[in-house]
């Protein structure tokens, strides 16, 4: 995987105007939260994110693009991705 600080910096920006935040659990997976900043509104959370394949900021912005299909799909969390 590319190093978190990269991660949450390609995923800040690719989510605006909404937030992301993204944490490591204690597994090594990720827990990925996408919000509305102001009202706190959660779009989409995220716990049990795999990893593997999280390499390149190319597989990190397919990511992306995979979740934001997901949240105009009105699709709120999963257990695990990946």
């Amino acid at each position: 995987m590319i190093s978190i600080v990269e991660f949450r910096r390609i995923m800040a920006s690719g989510f605006l105007p909404l937030a992301c935040d993204c944490t490591v659990n204690h597994d090594g997976s990720l827990r990925i939260s996408v919000f509305e900043p102001e009202s706190g509104r959660v779009d989409l959370l995220l716990t049990g994110v795999s990893t593997e394949g999280l390499d390149s900021v190319r597989s990190v912005s397919n990511l992306i693009g995979e979740l934001r299909t997901e949240i105009k799909a009105g699709r709120r969390g999963f257990a695990a991705v990946g």
